[in-house]
């Protein structure tokens, strides 16, 4: 059974098996005594770019694994009955206790081999008192010439700034893969 897959029913607690349930194209986890399929899904990931003066971008160092003590973008996964937005809005609160006017969104990108589809809005900072949460050590402001592009903890994070400098002034939401091991936009 492939991650995330339960292996016993949740609704009746018999062992899962793997089988092509009826009017499905695929595999999956089946329970044989009641029928319940174990439909797996992607998580997703929702953060910001906040940006002051138009020259800084906040990153957070982060305070958990994975990935402690590297830089990030505020962001984290979207709560079950949330709207997206309003999840990236929540994250950047919870991360850098940052103020933000949320802007568009920015980028989507699949990361496939973790399950997951990140999601980046842009922010525009509304001051520059910080308030970071648990999961964060301390926030910092950086001038985009000075981005610490070998201490950034995601690859999502190193994509998305890319494309905010190369393109944050284009009116377009930009979408990727990223694969693990290369490059692939």
């Amino acid at each position: 059974m492939s991650r995330g897959e339960a292996n016993y029913c949740r609704m009746c607690g018999h062992a899962m098996e793997r089988r092509i349930p009826p009017m499905e194209d695929r595999d999956r986890a089946v329970c044989p005594s009641c029928g319940f399929i174990d439909y797996v899904n992607p998580i997703n990931v929702v953060g910001t770019i906040p940006v002051w003066n138009g020259d800084h971008v906040l990153l957070c160092l982060r305070n958990i694994e994975p990935r402690k003590n590297f830089w990030t973008l505020p962001a984290g996964f979207l709560e079950a009955g949330e709207r997206s937005s309003d999840g990236a809005i929540r994250e950047t609160i919870e991360e850098a206790g940052a103020h933000i006017e949320l802007g568009r969104l920015f980028s989507v990108l699949d990361v496939t081999y973790a399950q997951q589809v990140h999601l980046y809005w842009t922010a525009r900072l509304l001051d520059t008192e910080f308030d970071p949460g648990v999961e964060t050590i301390e926030c910092r402001l950086y001038r985009f010439d000075e981005i610490p592009w070998d201490d950034l903890a995601f690859l999502t994070v190193r994509r998305t700034l890319e494309l905010y400098l190369a393109h944050g002034h284009e009116p377009r939401t930009h979408y990727g893969e990223i694969v693990w091991g290369q490059r692939k936009w």
